[in-house]
């Protein structure tokens, strides 16, 4: 089994990280998967480039197998952040678009009502990235979080998203790029540590998806005359859940799955229905404190 680290020569933000991991000790050139695509190997990791948007190749994990007869065991993809705030941020995220409708077209990929399994490292690796960027300086300048779920593409093993942000002054810094390197270096076990946030069903909190609100599509029912309930709130907010909920219980197996949520971004109608239909689907709402 191997780790797949997936970049785009189109992204300063992609290629930078990239070009930093491949400058580290133990690479050697890898096959080539198709036209304008090359790759690197080093232990059991390896590192494929492409020329496209990096939401547009879709099922890289499967292709990657039927090319080299290696099965994947995880996907890595490096790609650059955007924000409103063009605040610098070095970011986490689990992937998938649950809410669309199967007649809608993903914006930036994925497939619609579809979640990517999480990877189990987002936890344990956005605790790393922010011990690697303050050791480097990087903070309090960069903002390191974790993201939402979004985007695509599609893939069919477990997968995270780490992006360097939030504007082109950014996505091209060497020192984020170092950071986002020395993040997998260090978390993929390359230095000759041990692999950082490996599941193995042992104890501690870990992170699966996280639904914004517009993943959450709910119809208002004040526009409607008829009494509030979670069975009369259209939207696809139901079928949000249960994908992102069935991924995350996928990629944790032997895990408790606990949901959270965030009572200050929901209004109370919303909250109520959110709550009746979790218990509905005997899904168990954590305390502050199974996650704290």
């Amino acid at each position: 089994m191997v780790t797949l680290v997936v970049a785009t020569t189109a992204d300063p933000a992609s290629v930078g990280p990239a070009s930093a991991f491949l400058a580290m000790p133990g690479w050697n050139p890898g096959p080539s998967l198709s036209e304008g695509m090359e790759s690197f190997a080093n232990g059991d990791v390896r590192l494929l480039k492409h020329e496209n948007s990096i939401v547009a190749e879709d099922d890289l994990d499967r292709r990657w197998e039927a090319a080299t007869g290696e099965s994947v065991a995880e996907v890595i993809f490096l790609s650059r952040h955007t924000a409103v705030s063009n605040r610098p941020a070095l970011t986490v995220h689990p992937i998938g678009v649950p809410h669309l409708r199967e007649d809608e077209i993903p914006p930036q990929g994925g497939r619609p009502g579809w979640a990517a399994l999480p990877n189990p490292r987002i936890g344990p690796w956005l605790r790393l990235l922010k011990k690697i960027a303050d050791s480097l300086g990087l903070l309090p300048e960069f903002e390191v979080t974790l993201e939402a779920t979004h985007h695509g593409p599609v893939v069919n093993t477990p997968t995270l998203f780490l992006e360097i942000g939030s504007t082109e002054e950014y996505w091209g810094r060497q020192d984020a790029a170092q950071a986002i390197a020395l993040l997998m270096w260090e978390g993929l076990g390359l230095g000759g540590g041990g692999s950082v946030g490996e599941w193995k069903g042992k104890d501690g909190v870990w992170v699966g998806h996280l639904l914004s609100g517009y993943s959450l599509p709910m119809e208002d029912p004040n526009q409607k005359k008829v009494k509030t309930s979670e069975k009369t709130i259209g939207g696809t907010w139901k079928q949000s859940i249960k994908v992102a909920y069935e991924a995350t219980v996928s990629a944790f197996p032997g895990g408790e799955v606990l949901a959270h949520l965030d009572h200050k971004s929901f209004k109370g109608w919303q909250k109520n229905a959110i709550t009746s239909f979790l218990a509905e689907q005997n899904i168990k709402i954590g305390k502050p404190e199974d996650f704290f």
